[in-house]
Parts: C-alpha cells; sequence; structure tokens
C-alpha cells in the first residue's frame, strides 16, 4: 500500500485501497516515526498557509509531458475518446490532457447536478475540455444499464463520426469487511466496475476496429493473488480485480484486431473527492500525488502503438520514468497552493 512519502514508497498495513504487486516493507516502529514527521510538517505548512483545511477538487496545472510520438506536437489531435467517470478527479485529468491536444471527449458519467461533497458535473468537465482545446460532448451515462451505453456511444459516433479510444474509469468503492458489505453496495461495486468495463468495452469494440491506433484503458490494478490484497476487503477487491481481469482476456482476444487493452494504476493515493471524503481526509490527501500523474500516464500509453502495447498493468510512476521523467514533485499535493477550495470533497 503505498503513499506519497517525498518521492519514496513506505507500506502501511492498516490501509488498503490501493492493491499493487509492489512494495517495501518498513518497521512500524520506523513507519510511526515517518507519520510523526509527517503530521508535524502539515500542521506547520497549514501555518504557514501553505495548505487549505478541505479540498474540493485538486488544482490542475497544464502536464509538463511531451509528446511520446516522435514529429507530433498533437498526437491525440482529432482522436475520440469515450471516457467514463470523466466529470472530476481522475477521468477529469486523463480528459483534459488529451483536450489539450486537440481531441474530442465524450463525458460520460451520471453527475448532471452539483453535489456538496462530489465537484463537477458532465456540463462543468465538459467546458473545461473546450476551455482546453478539445471538442466535447456532455453524456449522462450510467453504465450500468445497457441501452443507456448503447445510446451514450451512439451519439459520440454521431458526433465525432467514430471511437479511437476508450477509458473504462468508472468505479465504485466500499471498504467494508464481508460481514459489513450489504448485497446492495456489493452489486453496485460489481454493476460499476466490473459489469460496467465489460459493456463500454463490448459496445465501443465494432467502432474501435475502424481506428488506425485504437485503444482500451481500464483504471485498475495489477492481478497480485496475494491473500493481504483481498482479506481486508473482499468485496471491492473483487470487482476491481474483475477490470483487470477483462484487461486479462480482451488482450488476447483483440490482439489480432490491434486493439489494445491495459490496464493502469497509481502507485500512491491520489488527491480525488474518494479520498477526501472516503478514505482519510485531509491528511491523506496532502500525502497524495495529483490526479495529473495518472492523466499523464495515460497519455503516454495511449500514444504507443496499439499493435504492440497491450496486455499491460501498468504503474503510473513506472511509465513516465519510462518517458523520462525524473521529477515528480509536480504532482506532490502537500508542497502546493490549493485555491478556491471549501468543505467538502473520483
Amino acid at each position: 500500500y503505498h503513499v506519497a512519502t517525498g518521492g519514496r514508497r513506505a507500506g502501511i498495513e492498516s490501509l488498503s485501497i490501493y492493491p499493487s504487486s509492489i512494495g517495501n516493507r518498513v518497521s512500524l516502529n520506523s513507519e510511526h516515526k515517518r507519520r510523526h514527521k509527517l503530521k508535524f510538517l502539515g500542521r506547520k505548512m497549514d501555518r504557514l498557509g501553505m495548505l487549505a483545511r478541505h479540498i474540493k477538487d485538486p488544482v490542475r496545472t497544464g502536464s509538463r509531458l511531451r509528446s511520446t510520438n516522435a514529429g507530433a506536437d498533437l498526437p491525440l489531435k482529432g482522436k475520440t475518446m469515450f471516457i467514463t467517470g470523466a466529470s472530476r478527479g481522475i477521468g477529469l485529468a486523463i480528459a483534459l490532457r488529451a483536450a489539450r491536444d486537440g481531441a474530442n471527449v465524450a463525458i460520460a458519467a451520471k453527475t448532471v447536478q452539483e453535489h456538496p461533497k462530489l465537484p463537477g458535473t458532465i456540463y462543468s468537465a465538459a467546458k473545461e475540455v473546450e476551455e482546453a482545446g478539445g471538442k466535447s460532448l456532455a453524456l449522462h451515462c450510467d453504465v450500468r444499464f445497457e441501452d443507456v451505453v448503447a445510446e451514450c456511444v451512439e451519439k459520440t459516433v454521431e458526433r465525432f463520426g467514430g471511437i479511437d479510444i476508450l477509458i473504462n474509469n468508472a468505479s465504485a468503492i466500499n471498504l467494508s469487511s464481508t460481514e459489513r458489505l450489504d448485497m446492495k453496495r456489493y452489486d453496485l461495486m460489481h454493476s460499476i466496475n466490473t459489469r460496467g468495463t465489460f459493456l463500454c468495452s463490448k459496445l465501443c469494440a465494432p467502432y474501435l476496429r475502424k481506428s488506425a491506433n485504437p485503444h482500451i484503458l481500464n483504471l485498475s490494478p495489477p492481478l497480485n493473488m496475494e491473500e493481504k490484497w483481498f482479506s481486508p476487503h473482499v468485496g471491492y477487491t473483487m470487482a476491481k480485480y474483475g477490470m483487470s481481469m477483462c484487461v486479462l482476456g480482451m488482450a488476447g482476444e483483440f490482439k489480432d484486431e490491434g486493439i489494445a487493452v491495459n490496464a493502469l494504476w497509481p502507485r500512491t493515493t491520489i488527491a480525488t473527492a474518494a479520498v477526501q471524503n472516503l478514505l482519510g481526509g485531509d491528511s491523506m490527501v496532502r500525502m497524495s500525488r495529483t490526479p495529473e500523474i495518472v492523466a499523464d500516464a495515460a497519455y503516454a500509453i495511449l500514444n504507443r502503438s496499439s499493435r504492440s502495447c497491450t496486455g499491460n498493468f501498468f504503474i503510473d510512476e513506472e511509465v513516465l520514468r519510462e518517458e523520462g521523467v525524473t521529477d515528480f514533485s509536480q504532482y506532490k499535493v502537500r508542497f502546493r497552493m490549493l485555491c478556491n477550495v471549501d468543505p467538502g470533497g473520483t
């Protein structure tokens, strides 16, 4: 389990939200000292006015990652991206990164009215995409329903002429233990995470086949079958691993057709409304990285050849290191000014 600690990794047994196949162990004593140091630093920075006490949505800044496509300044220009759960957080960050190239972005999400703890709607996201240089389409979409997704896919094709990229980002989270997790919430996670991913992939596949460099990218973890990733929250891990199993199977299924299917997962916690509201509040947000690190990693993956880059379970930091990024301080929340924030809260 990883949190941002000045560019290093630290294993935290009490926090189980980002399963990864990579991890370092530290003693409980050293972990206690590290936490105490971070707590002291956070208080000191608060007194200096360098951090907001509540975060509504992380500050978004322009990416420093250059195009990975030699000779092409705007490799995603004119490409069409269908992205689920893109009204805020990581999904919106990926949408905005593509928009800066001049991409067409279909924002497929449920939020149509502002929520006090969940900032952003499909309309505000669409506006940001336009302001960033892309073309947008706001789609009220609940990935649990086949007819709704089918209609949204058709509207995207009618508007932009096809689909080149599918980002399966929509996800539900509940970290309850087996006995505490009621079946309604269990069903919700599996309907959105696993079934929603399968459904969107199924309905977009006919159009992806027509693209020159088609990609499906799922925001899901590496498939590590160790007990420690399951025992704290079996229901949630099953739902997220279902998304990863789609990668494993579909990468093989669509390989001969040139459709890339990959997974991307953050090394650290990411400063989103979910982390703020459900997974640790201000202290966890301060130790997190911004959604832009995932967006930049996604951008790099989506510009790779779909015929040679498929079936991978990527970690954001590793992708960026491969692209030549060595300074990750730009993605740290706790060392950045957070502006225009209100109490409240991918």
